[in-house]
């Protein structure tokens, strides 16, 4: 029976993206096709499903610096949004169709949320994590889950158990996890820890009358500054991945509605380009840069499944009607259809709005979004990773004015604390081609890890006018012709050319030695 479910996960994911679409939306359909069908949700489907959530954030949460999420832009456009959206809404719903009040206010904040899990996902595949509007996004996602866990709470009649305040443990006993990091060494020891420790803080948090969804994100953060924390990540991707098609299922399969329920989810759909206007125009007002807004706000435009558990919880205190809950599964799927393409685009978007949410920036600045200077440099390099990093130190090396550019914070900070020079820069910034000075450069370098970043930022480099050497990093052979063809000199495909890498080193090495043994014996 298993196999069935697997099947149709894999064609409809498989017929999803063939067209365009992430794979999710095929997941979310053969949930659809599945109940339609008369198929039940299988036994230990539930928990394959909350696992695969615990994994994804608490894989978030390693690439989330707690510092991020108590700034003013954070909490304060996270709360009003949240506080207006549910007002209109509520009124919407109360006069629209007559729903009492707390029930039409429960709904109102339910759409409030906006899903953790389809937002990390999507600027987890975008390598967006850690860019600025991601930080944002990912911050404001956090306060939205602690205001839920409150609603839930009062939902419930319940509140946190008194035990929680043992959960001010978690920092001390921080070190103790470092060490087991440190000890696990890599492959599959590292692998169970990370599943242990996200089913710990899922679970644990879940033992206090807390969210274990928070829980694992918390957990993870913790964990952010560790060497380690990137290939932890890395050695659980392909798990969680795994385990989501879990969890998209059991949303395609939460129950068919009727006609009316159609016709709400579509409203609610209306509904969401107001959703992510009302994140931008909060967002531009603490001084963030349109694009930021723009790029927040979209990956921000959708429902929560976390509003489905708090309207479940209300059914059954009976403050809400049973087929409200169907209603909202309904709206958050197609949600979650709606804004996985959306989002796949969402740099297209901004471009094609630049004319129109340009008009609202302020001119003070944010401090972490203000416009960058590069200084004189004869080699730039995109994304300071390990291949950035190596090409910058083998440059400067050679004598060369080297810069580079990335577009995590934290990176850029311990760049600096080691003496190298480095800015904060996205390359898929619009904007950012347009403060650049390029004059003087004989170099480009693109070692960021995604291909669609690496073709916009070579696209606008050479509609700025750039004619200098452009080389790009690749994984796949496909990718560098790709990249060739968008005007690319050169690329270096870094699994490939890593043996002669490797070799090259030895052989320089071994003339080292030969020339060490003739100064000693110059007659041998």
């Amino acid at each position: 029976m298993a196999g069935v479910y697997i099947a149709c996960a894999f064609a409809l994911g498989l017929a999803a993206r063939a067209v365009g679409m992430p794979p999710l939306v095929g997941f979310l359909a053969a949930g659809f096709t599945l109940d339609a069908a008369g198929f039940a949700a299988p036994d230990g489907l539930e928990a394959i499903a909350h696992a695969g959530v615990l994994l994804m954030l608490f894989t978030v949460g390693m690439k989330v610096r707690l510092r991020n999420v108590v700034r003013v832009e954070v909490w304060g456009t996270a709360l009003i949004h949240l506080a207006v959206s549910t007002a209109l809404v509520g009124i919407l719903i109360v006069y629209g169709l007559g729903t009492g009040w707390v029930a039409a206010l429960l709904i109102a904040c339910a759409l409030g949320f906006s899903s953790t899990v389809i937002v990390a996902k999507s600027l987890d595949e975008k390598r967006e994590l850690s860019a600025f509007h991601g930080r944002v996004a990912i911050g404001i996602l956090i306060v939205q889950d602690l205001v839920a866990i409150a609603v839930l709470g009062l939902s419930q009649g319940m509140a946190p158990s008194p035990w929680a305040i043992a959960l001010l443990a978690l920092l001390p006993a921080r070190r103790l996890v470092h060490r087991l990091l440190d000890a696990a060494g890599h492959g599959e020891i590292l692998l169970l820890l990370g599943i242990g420790l996200a089913l710990a803080g899922g679970y644990g948090f879940e033992a206090l009358g807390l969210s274990g969804e928070l829980g694992a994100l918390i957990l993870g953060a913790l964990l952010a500054d560790h060497p380690k924390a990137q290939e932890l990540a890395d050695t659980l991707w392909g798990l969680k991945e795994a385990f989501l098609v879990g969890f998209f299922l059991l949303i395609g399969m939460s129950g068919l509605p009727g006609p009316e329920a159609f016709v709400l989810a579509l409203v609610a759909l209306a509904l969401l380009p107001l959703k992510g206007a009302l994140f931008y125009a909060l967002l531009v007002a603490f001084k963030l840069r349109a694009r930021s807004g723009v790029l927040a706000g979209l990956a921000l435009a959708n429902y929560s499944e976390f509003g489905l558990i708090v309207a479940q919880a209300a059914a059954a205190r009976g403050l809400l009607a049973e087929s409200w809950v169907v209603t909202l599964a309904i709206i958050v799927a197609l949600s979650f259809a709606v804004s996985a393409p959306l989002n796949r685009a969402s740099h297209a978007v901004y471009v094609r709005l630049s004319p129109l949410v340009l008009r609202f920036e302020r001119r003070q600045r944010h401090p972490d979004d203000k416009p960058i200077s590069i200084g004189a440099a004869d080699a730039m390099i995109f994304g300071m990773g390990r291949v950035g990093l190596g090409a910058y130190e083998e440059l400067k090396a050679r004598g060369m004015r080297v810069v580079g550019l990335d577009s995590d914070p934290g990176e850029v900070a311990r760049h600096l604390a080691e003496g190298r020079r480095v800015v904060y820069g996205d390359a898929e910034d619009p904007d950012l081609w347009h403060r650049l000075h390029l004059d003087g450069l004989s170099a480009v370098l693109l070692a960021v890890p995604d291909l669609e970043a690496k073709r916009f930022a070579i696209h606008e480099l050479r509609r700025a006018g750039y004619r200098g050497l452009l080389s790009a990093t690749n994984v796949y052979p496909e990718e560098a012709a790709d990249l060739l063809d968008c005007g690319c000199t050169t690329t270096y495909n870094y699994y490939e050319q890593a043996g002669a890498g490797f070799a090259e080193r030895v052989w320089a090495t071994l003339r080292e030695e030969d020339e060490k043994t003739e100064r000693r014996d110059p007659e041998g």
